[in-house]
């Protein structure tokens, strides 16, 4: 009897230890183990021409944009990204499409015996399955998001045409250091010898190290320029996103035009200002994009966001507080390793909170987020589950109010699932 793609998934979640539902005992220390893989399945990394993104915050968004772009050009283009937040498959797609089942199951069914004996984690075996199917079907362009960190990242076996270093701020301390510069360190790991990079921002703790690395490895550094024209790209936080994308289109139009190659188009500006336009219009439809300040009800005004960290949270609780409305009504759900000392500080006080638990072992504890807001004069109401959570903020909320739902891509992910699944129970 042939394979099925749940037993398959079953596998998968249950033979590779996965950071999102043990933390840091699934990272694995080093590159050994991506190197064996790669070597199993015939080194398919040096295929692939790839743009490479690390950073804290905005590195999904940025190689979302990329993405799109290149598909609004007509290049085959793939996307690796982490977490999923519903499907399994999202981390890897060619022009939106997620891998198809059948492609997941041929590579387990093929290289079960390999990956047995290697005993690789969760992403390292994503990651070969990625650039495997890229490989294979022969991308373009590959745009490749960093898991955790960079110079031990799986993902950083790659000879890029272009890497990015998005931001940098606190965040998985215990795992990437408790300084910006120590985190700087890891993130500067992704810059390759004679490989241009792109710096997000400059900041007078990190800037150095990208600056010192780039030296060392003899490869271009460009930093992003502000950029506050017409295009607008979601929340006013994406622009700075915004600007590192056309800071990356900038760079490789430029060497495109250099080396004369047969994918460099010429185009007037009138031409690029509709590409661009369309590239952000189309985001969602090119590229699947979820769970960055998406809107998925009118009445009342609802709204997810993945931010996690104190840098992406403070962001994104400026932009929700500018939004019209009469009352806040705020879903929110963390990991346990997050410092609630720093996030809470940055929440709005005028607003009702819900406090939940996301359906992984990684999870802080309905109760201790809890106690914490209600230690800090929150109004707050303690809730089981992620989707009771939201049903009861939707039962509360009056037309003209706000439901954010957010604190962390497994609460965002539930969510969204759950949506999906109360409409198709509608639908059918």
């Amino acid at each position: 009897m042939p394979i099925q793609y749940s037993e398959i998934l079953h596998y998968i979640f249950n033979s590779f230890p996965m950071y999102h539902r043990i933390g840091s005992a699934a990272y694995k220390e080093g590159l050994e183990n991506i190197e064996n893989l790669a070597a199993m399945a015939g080194h398919p990394e040096k295929k692939l021409k790839a743009i490479h993104i690390a950073g804290t915050n905005g590195k999904g968004s940025v190689a979302h944009l990329l993405a799109s772009y290149f598909q609004e050009l007509g290049w085959k283009t793939g996307l690796f990204t982490s977490p999923h937040l519903i499907d399994f498959r999202e981390r890897i797609k060619i022009n939106g499409k997620m891998i198809p089942e059948q492609k997941v199951i041929h590579f387990f069914e093929k290289y079960k015996e390999e990956l047995a004996n290697i005993s690789p984690s969760f992403f390292e075996m994503t990651t070969i399955l990625a650039f495997d199917f890229f490989a294979a079907e022969k991308v373009d362009i590959a745009i490749i998001e960093v898991g955790l960190g960079g110079r031990l990242d799986a993902t950083n076996i790659l000879s890029p045409i272009l890497s990015v270093i998005t931001n940098i701020s606190l965040d998985h301390i215990q795992l990437l250091g408790d300084s910006l510069s120590k985190i700087a360190f890891e993130k500067a790991g992704i810059i390759k010898e004679n490989i241009p990079i792109i710096i997000g921002e400059c900041h007078p703790e990190t800037f150095p190290v990208f600056e010192n690395t780039a030296k060392l490895k003899n490869a271009p550094l460009y930093l992003a320029e502000e950029y506050s024209g017409e295009l607008q790209f979601g929340a006013d936080y994406q622009q700075k996103n915004l600007a590192i994308f056309f800071k990356c289109l900038e760079l490789f139009e430029a060497e495109r035009r250099k080396q004369n190659e047969k994918h460099y188009y010429g185009l007037t500006v009138l031409q690029s200002y509709t590409l661009l336009k369309n590239t952000i219009q189309n985001l969602h439809q090119n590229t699947g994009f979820l769970g960055r300040w998406q809107i998925v009800s009118e009445k009342p005004f609802t709204i997810c966001d993945v931010a996690h960290n104190p840098a992406g949270i403070e962001l994104v609780m400026k932009q929700l507080i500018t939004l019209p409305h009469n009352h806040l009504h705020i879903v929110l759900g963390f990991v346990n390793d997050k410092d609630l000392e720093v996030i809470i500080p940055l929440l709005p006080k005028d607003a009702t909170y819900y406090a939940c638990q996301a359906k992984i072992e990684r999870a802080l504890s309905t109760e201790e987020l809890f106690r914490k807001l209600s230690q800090s004069n929150f109004n707050v109401i303690k809730v089981s589950t992620v989707l009771e959570a939201y049903n009861q903020a939707k039962t509360n909320a009056q037309e003209n109010d706000v439901i954010f739902v957010g604190g962390s891509f497994y609460v965002v992910g539930e969510f969204l699932l759950g949506k999906r699944e109360h409409c198709k129970r509608y639908s059918n």
